[in-house]
């Protein structure tokens, strides 16, 4: 069903419009995206408010006690109510019908809700009451704050959770399986497979609690913050503590030193949280990519799956290069609504306004670079036979631990004499060997010594990849 209005086609079947998205958000990655649709789209910015509108004239009545409204009846609270259960696709059109009259989106919404109600003698009173004592940012910034909560708890952390889980499980199953680790790109103290799952594993986890630790606000104190209008009509109320409960009543925390806006300081914090969460992906991403590079990871191949146009043998690790990809580009969106919305000329610009529309397109760049994450991961295949000729061949990074061993007993300058036997040199088991011979401290350390092979150096790498998982 497609609908026209003012020259703009609003369709409710995405697919026939997919083609012509101008976002890929919309066109080539809708179907990875379609839990933001309900949260982040015009209809959802619209059923939003149209709960805030309706909400506040609830909250008017039942609980400000505002004599006008007397206790709402049981039938008032279930039209309501049913405005909001029950809002469609249908009524946004409605509102966005009547915009094109009063060219003001959020006077549309109360127009829509007085409009719903009716005009009988049991809701004359309760029109008059609709968008009471309200400027169009009170709606506005409890809606966008309704909207980057519901989609950090519903959809963008469970997305995380998903990861950790897969990194988790990657962590426990490969936790003994040695790897020669890189430092400056060069071979450095092994590691094992599973520890570098766990490790970023914990910090997604990190971050993933700061980002949900991000408390959400909200202002609902009039055109400039003071409750003028509020103490104009009702001087005895205390709209302060009317208001604060209001607001958490929505699950929100109450912010009264305000202008026209809240100032958007909680939404720069959030969008920080969930850049440093996305760069944790991103290392994750580089670093996979790398290691598919070297052979120590193999990717599992659909049978009718092409990696290049032109190269038939190749397997492209596409899932983590579109993860990095798209990762980026929602920190570049999130760094701007960051350092942009928490500014405002005196006490409102309209500049907040348009950003705050690009909010899902950041959030689905996150969810597809996350889908395409856990894709990837399903594929990957340690190549052991990879992994182990490299450590075989790399007895150097022993050095390490015979110059550590050395200090321990006093052999004086151990540090340089490891370095002049093994710097810039082909490093062999029986020239190391030899060297250890030679030493003097006690043959239960110089039997460890030489039982040591660089994959079993792996110190306790295999434990803290279990205390990961």
């Amino acid at each position: 069903m497609i609908r026209a209005l003012r020259g703009v086609v609003y369709s409710i079947d995405m697919d026939l419009t997919r083609l012509k998205a101008l976002c890929p958000a919309d066109g080539r990655y809708a179907d990875k995206v379609q839990p933001l649709r309900s949260i982040f789209s015009e209809f959802g910015l619209i059923r939003f408010r149209v709960l805030i509108e309706v909400r506040w004239l609830q909250w008017l009545a039942d609980e400000a006690s505002v004599p006008e409204l007397a206790p709402l009846s049981t039938v008032m609270k279930d039209m309501l109510n049913h405005i909001v259960d029950d809002f469609s696709t249908e009524d946004a059109i409605r509102v966005k019908k009547i915009e094109s009259t009063t060219n003001h989106d959020v006077k549309a919404v109360e127009y829509f809700v007085r409009e719903r109600i009716g005009t009988g003698d049991d809701t004359r009173n309760l029109a008059d009451f609709i968008h009471f004592a309200c400027t169009s940012e009170d709606i506005n910034n409890l809606a966008y704050a309704l909207m980057l909560r519901t989609a950090r708890d519903e959809v963008l952390v469970p997305r995380m959770k998903e990861v950790v889980a897969r990194l988790r499980a990657l962590a426990n199953e490969h936790a003994d399986t040695p790897m020669i680790s890189r430092t400056h790109g060069q071979a450095a103290s092994p590691t094992t497979v599973g520890k570098e799952f766990a490790n970023s594993a914990h910090r997604l986890v990190r971050n993933q609690d700061l980002f949900s630790g991000v408390r959400a606000l909200g202002k609902f104190n009039g055109a400039v913050g003071n409750f003028n209008a509020h103490v104009a009509a009702y001087p005895g109320a205390d709209w302060p503590s009317i208001t604060t409960a209001f607001v958490e009543s929505l699950g929100l925390e109450c912010n009264l030193h305000t202008t026209q806006i809240e100032p958007h300081d909680w939404t720069a914090e959030y969008c920080q949280a969930l850049i440093r969460c996305n760069t944790v992906l991103i290392d994750l991403c580089r670093d996979l990519w790398g290691y598919i590079s070297l052979g120590y990871f193999s990717q599992r191949i659909s049978r009718d799956e092409v990696g290049s146009s032109t190269m038939p043998h190749k397997v492209n690790p596409i899932d983590f290069e579109n993860a990095e990809g798209n990762l980026g580009m929602a920190n570049a969106l999130l760094d701007h609504f960051a350092l942009k919305l928490p500014l405002s000329r005196w006490q409102r610009d309209l500049t907040d306004s348009t950003v705050q529309r690009n909010f899902g397109v950041a959030a689905a760049y996150v969810v597809i670079a996350m889908q395409s994450i856990l894709s990837g991961l399903a594929k990957l295949q340690v190549n052991a036979a990879a992994i182990q000729t490299d450590i075989d061949d790399s007895w150097e990074v022993l050095g390490e631990a015979i110059q550590t061993v050395m200090r321990r007993y006093g052999i004086a300058e151990p540090y340089e004499q490891l370095k002049e036997l093994t710097r810039g040199k082909r490093v062999s088991r029986e020239l190391l060997h030899q060297f250890i011979e030679q030493l003097e401290v006690p043959d239960e350390a110089k039997a460890r010594l030489l039982a040591l092979t660089p994959a079993t150096y792996t110190g306790l790498a295999p434990q803290l990849a279990r205390q990961n998982s």
